[in-house]
């Protein structure tokens, strides 16, 4: 049986690194200080909703129907496996001011195609933004 390897440490919490590796025909041994990928530091729940995830393409809707779970949670546990990968998760707040600064870049592009503003106009409400 085998077993997968623990990514942190069970002292301390750290990212552990792998120190030998061996092959199972040959015997050969190998020691150093290696990394494992990002993935398999994750949680075995996570590993399952990425793979998941990839074989929907993405597509939340189609993750939720998998799983039987709802938006909100397929959202989260996206969330868990980005941090789980060292990335941010942006806050709420934070998309939502993304949300509003793509919507207003968008009202000015549209008067500038209308004719109702200039193109140095433009230019300058979108830097303020």
């Amino acid at each position: 049986m085998k077993y997968k390897a623990p990514g942190k440490c069970p002292v301390c919490g750290e990212k552990l690194s792998i120190t030998k590796l061996g092959c199972p025909k040959c015997s050969t041994s190998i020691e150093g200080d290696f990394q494992p990928c990002e993935f398999c530091r994750l949680p075995e729940e996570d590993l399952e909703f990425v793979k998941i995830f990839i074989k929907c393409r993405g597509n939340i809707k189609d993750v939720e129907k998998e799983l039987g779970i709802s938006y909100p949670t397929v959202r989260g546990k996206l969330d868990s496996v980005i941090r789980g990968l060292g990335y941010e998760v942006p806050s709420k707040e934070l998309i939502k001011e993304n949300e509003d600064k793509t919507a207003a870049k968008n009202e000015i592009l549209d008067q500038l195609s209308k004719g109702e503003i200039s193109p140095k106009e433009a230019t300058e409400r979108i830097k303020n933004l």
